[in-house]
């Protein structure tokens, strides 16, 4: 016996498949929700975690800086420190200076030549005095320019004059002189690297 369906089932399949595409989307909606607040909840910490390690090296970094100051502090007051001690062994050193230079003077002066003024500024000295001739002068220059304790001798004048009066005035050149004045340390200082140097110098002369 033949049996007829006459309820309008394409009418309730289409139904049915709108029904299944609905739940489809409210799934994947809800899946798309879950992504995206399990993502959030990952990038939240991550940048939670990299703030407070951003923290912990902006208070690590405010640590060194103090620590920076503290010791460019220290190394100012070294600095300070070596600058008195300096002064005061150069004072020491200077009171003996005088002796040093009137011997290299006595020392240094040729024949034909007369000083009538040594004054020491700082660590240059101003000699004035008489000499028979300019070449007198220039030796005496010369042997400036070679001495240990004095340094760069320049002549501020040096103009001939007729020394007293009539038949017995008598033609002399007088010159004045400025020349620096080493300190021991410049001394001990110039033997160190005159020392340094002169194992180089042995060596190449092999070579």
């Amino acid at each position: 016996m033949l049996k007829i369906n006459l309820l309008p089932h394409r009418e309730a399949r289409r139904k049915e498949l709108k029904n299944q595409f609905y739940s489809l989307m409210v799934l994947s909606a809800v899946f798309g929700i879950g992504v995206i607040i399990i993502v959030g909840l990952v990038f939240t910490t991550q940048l939670s975690a990299q703030n407070e390690r951003n923290a912990f090296i902006t208070q690590e970094n405010l640590v060194l800086d103090s620590k920076i100051k503290e010791v460019a502090t220290l190394r100012q007051e070294i600095d300070a420190l070596k600058a008195r001690q300096q002064a005061v062994e150069d004072l020491q050193a200077d009171r003996n200076q005088p002796v040093f230079m009137m011997n290299e003077l006595v020392k240094l002066a040729p024949e034909g030549l007369y000083l009538t003024l040594i004054k020491q500024d700082g660590q240059r000295i101003s000699i004035k005095g008489y000499a028979q001739s300019h070449a007198v002068v220039g030796i005496f220059v010369n042997a400036l320019n070679t001495s240990r304790w004095m340094s760069r001798p320049e002549i501020v004048s040096n103009k001939a004059v007729a020394l007293g009066q009539g038949r017995d005035a008598k033609r002399a050149i007088e010159f004045e002189l400025s020349v620096g004045i080493r300190r021991p340390r410049e001394l001990e200082a110039g033997a160190a690297s005159s020392a340094a140097e002169s194992p180089k110098q042995t060596e190449a002369k092999k070579y």
